[in-house]
Order: C-alpha cells, then sequence, then structure tokens
C-alpha cells in the first residue's frame, strides 16, 4: 500500500459474518461515506501480521458494516482477523482545530505515563455522555482512561504516543 503516515484506520474488525467470508466491521473513522467508497485495504492483525485486500462490497448493519474481502472466502480465514484493523489511504479529511483528534488517527497509539511507563495502546474510544473514554490495552490488562486534558496530556500523531496522568489507583 503506502506510507503509514499516508494511511488512516478506519475500521476494526469485529466478527466473521455469514459463511461466505464477510466481516462485521465497528467504523472508527467520522468521515461521512469512508466505508462505503472503499476497493482496497490494508488489515492489520492484532499479532501484528498484515495484509492488503481488495473490498467487493460494503453495506450498512445497523451501527456496524457488513464488509466483502477478497482474500476471505470462509468465515474462518474471516475469524482469524477478529480484532484487527481496518486501514486505507488518508484522502482529503477536515483539518481539526488544535487538541482535537480523529478518533481513527488515536486508535493504535502507544500510550505511555508522565513517567515514561509503558500502558499499552489505545484499542478503541468509548463515547459516553459526559465524556469519551480511551480504552487502553496491553494483554489481558486493561484501564480507561477519561478523554480531558486533566488526564491526556499530550498526543504526538507523527509519533504515534499518547501520555497520559493517572491518578491513584487509575492505572492497577
Amino acid at each position: 500500500m503506502v506510507d503509514q503516515s499516508e494511511t488512516v484506520t478506519v475500521g476494526r474488525i469485529e466478527r466473521p459474518f455469514g459463511v461466505r467470508g464477510e466481516v462485521k466491521v465497528r467504523s472508527l473513522s467520522d468521515v461521512p461515506g469512508r466505508l462505503e467508497g472503499l476497493t482496497r485495504v490494508s488489515l492489520l492483525a492484532t499479532n501484528g501480521q498484515t495484509l492488503e485486500t481488495g473490498v467487493t462490497h460494503v453495506r450498512r448493519a445497523g451501527t456496524s458494516f457488513i464488509l466483502g474481502l477478497s482474500a476471505f472466502t470462509t468465515p474462518e480465514q474471516a475469524g482469524l482477523w477478529r480484532g484487527g484493523l481496518i486501514r486505507t489511504v488518508r484522502g482529503v479529511v477536515p483539518e481539526l482545530p488544535a487538541g482535537q483528534y480523529y478518533e481513527c488517527d488515536l486508535v493504535g497509539l502507544a500510550v505511555k505515563t508522565e513517567s515514561g511507563e509503558p500502558l499499552g495502546a489505545v484499542k478503541e474510544i468509548w463515547e459516553l455522555p459526559g465524556n469519551s473514554l480511551v480504552v487502553v490495552r496491553d494483554g489481558s490488562k486493561e484501564v480507561l482512561i477519561p478523554a480531558v486534558k486533566e488526564f491526556v496530556v499530550a498526543v504526538d500523531l507523527i509519533a504515534r504516543t499518547m501520555t497520559v496522568r493517572l491518578i491513584d489507583g487509575l492505572g492497577d
């Protein structure tokens, strides 16, 4: 495909769908119509494996999408990519004000504390009524961090890192 800095994560594979190797995908894009226009994507598995493939079809299924990918013809093949990320060429997206980020740019960032202790990687963002939560996972350990300036100290999209401030007990 292209350099990672020119790509954007647009979805996460939730699970196989049906008997033809389709996948159910949660959109991570804030750009309307982003998934519907896909023709080629790069997949990044949870184990780090990558795969480039064509998109045969896309249809909405409630809040998720069903994608047909040319690389998969069985649910077993698709199942191997459960939890994997779907990336595509960035394209044109509106510029955001300083301190605001597209969710798809945050997913995958390495997260560390102010003292430099690694916590894991951003896996998803939960939208809640009060504020959003950043879900950080390292293996089976999960930390939920409020997506507010008091806790998210810095985001460096070029270095692919997020620095957070933890209060006592938050990272335990």
